[in-house]
């Protein structure tokens, strides 16, 4: 059994599981992995005894794993599930909800895609990875909710071949170079492209994001690309990058998935 010193358990939830869980004001937003489970809304003031406030469903074959809180505004994504699966007929995007009473969640609007994979949120802009029809795979989208009832997208990229209604052609199979999520840091987006490595994107226009540099170690390294998380701080006097691959999806049988860390300075 593994233990840990200094830690330990004061309180329990017995949930469907968590893709993503946000705290705010002593409240805890879960989403969860498999349909119908959506969200779940759990008051954690006291820590010894959390109790659900609200629960969120979704219909079957709906992904909705990730939460985003700010602002008493609630952000669940909502994409194919499983995975891969393929229903020309599915809506997805981004639900939107007003959670000043988290008790009593109420549902403001939604922003429309084919879907949306990961996303991060700072109160104002959403950073996400969004399916379009026109596309193949998961692009960067930059979305503007100052007025959280008419959210507008403002900036987009891709990874050139991704946009094939405009002509282009990857170079690639399927949707093996794909957005899995940006990060912001600063005026630059650290965004994961599965088998794309990463790209680092600048935003002082959040209009026109331009591609500054990027990485792609894959191949011959195996395993997709998940997360390009910047050190907040500096490391011997260097920027630096934590760059997690995720061990799914490998291209080939290998040994487990590495964490890289990268030089950003």
């Amino acid at each position: 059994m593994t233990t840990a010193h200094g830690v330990k358990l004061v309180g329990s939830f017995d949930c469907p599981g968590g893709g993503q869980v946000v705290v705010r004001k002593n409240v805890a937003y879960v989403g969860h992995v498999k349909p119908p489970n959506g969200t779940t809304i759990i008051d954690v003031s006291d820590p010894a005894n959390p109790r659900e406030l609200a629960r969120i469903a979704v219909p079957e074959g709906t992904l909705s794993h990730k939460v985003r809180v700010e602002n008493d505004v609630m952000l669940v994504n909502r994409e194919v599930f499983p995975i891969g699966r393929v229903d020309p007929q599915f809506k997805g995007g981004l639900e939107v909800f007003d959670v000043s009473k988290p008790a009593n969640p109420t549902r403001i609007t939604n922003w429309p895609a084919r879907g949306m994979h990961r996303f991060t949120f700072d109160g104002r802009y959403v950073y996400g990875s969004p399916e379009f029809d026109g596309y193949i795979g998961n692009v960067v989208s930059i979305i503007d909710f100052e007025d959280p009832a008419r959210p507008q997208e403002v900036g987009r990229w891709w990874m050139p071949g991704q946009w094939i209604a405009g002509g282009e052609k990857p170079t690639w199979e399927g949707t093996a170079h794909r957005c899995h999520h940006p990060i912001r840091a600063g005026n630059r987006l650290y965004t994961s492209y599965w088998h794309g490595g990463f790209v680092i994107l600048g935003i002082d226009d959040m209009s026109k994001p331009r591609f500054i540099s990027g990485l792609d170690w894959s191949p011959p390294f195996p395993w997709p690309t998940h997360t390009a998380l910047p050190v907040p701080f500096p490391v011997r006097g260097r920027r630096i990058m934590l760059v997690a691959d995720e061990d799914v999806v490998r291209l080939e049988m290998s040994m487990p998935a590495f964490l890289w860390i990268v030089d950003i300075t």
